[in-house]
């Protein structure tokens, strides 16, 4: 049994304070074995655009691992929601983001919400505002950070939608795509080595943003 159902058939398990991310990964990996399925992947998707942490690939593995037939579908409603949700970012930046941005930096800083991180993201605006969107929304690059600071920028919105619709689609059909090709096989290794694959995360993380910094 996986460490993801010893939780949830026992709810009572503790998992280290320090394992807040593998909390989160659990509980949104649970709703892959529910009839809530499909609205959670909705909902995963639109949220991590503008304020959630765990990515929707959590969720989207399984389901298309557990239904291949279906990975279409998935990765499709994986991306009009996330579409939307960073729509919804933008609008953030463009309309609150003055008034919420001092509580954001105290609270959300552990996801990417910092002055540094923004003040990068707006000054990439003025030269490269479709690439910036586009790399954001393929790459580990914080998709949430550059929605809301596409807003604050006032970037053109047509352009940010056109760049979010084809970099979120290739990263979630193309996930969904693996997952679908690969199989079953693959399941074992994401349990076992979870924890590597989120400190790959992080490096990859860091090394998006120092690749933006050349284009200064």
């Amino acid at each position: 049994m996986t460490e993801a159902a010893e939780i949830i058939n026992n709810p009572s398990k503790k998992v280290p304070s320090w394992h807040i991310h593998k909390r989160l990964y659990d509980w949104v990996l649970h709703f892959a074995h529910t009839k809530h399925s499909m609205a959670a992947l909705f909902c995963l998707s639109f949220a991590e655009s503008s304020f959630f942490p765990v990515p929707p690939d959590v969720l989207l593995a399984p389901l298309a691992l557990g239904a291949p037939k279906k990975w279409l579908h998935f990765a499709t409603v994986c991306t009009i929601a996330s579409v939307l949700g960073g729509i919804a970012g933008y609008l953030i930046g463009v309309g609150l983001w003055e008034v919420i941005d001092q509580w954001v930096y105290a609270n959300l800083g552990s996801l990417g919400f910092t002055p540094k991180n923004f003040d990068t993201f707006k000054k990439l605006y003025d030269k490269y505002d479709f690439w910036i969107v586009f790399t954001a929304g393929f790459t580990p690059l914080p998709y949430k950070v550059c929605t809301i600071s596409a807003g604050v920028a006032r970037i053109f919105f047509p352009g940010f939608i056109i760049a979010s619709t084809i970099s979120r689609a290739a990263r979630f059909f193309m996930v969904a795509g693996l997952f679908r090709w690969k199989g079953e096989a693959i399941r074992p290794f994401i349990d076992k080595y979870f924890n590597l694959l989120t400190l790959a995360f992080v490096i990859l993380l860091i090394g998006g943003f120092l690749a933006i910094k050349l284009f200064k």
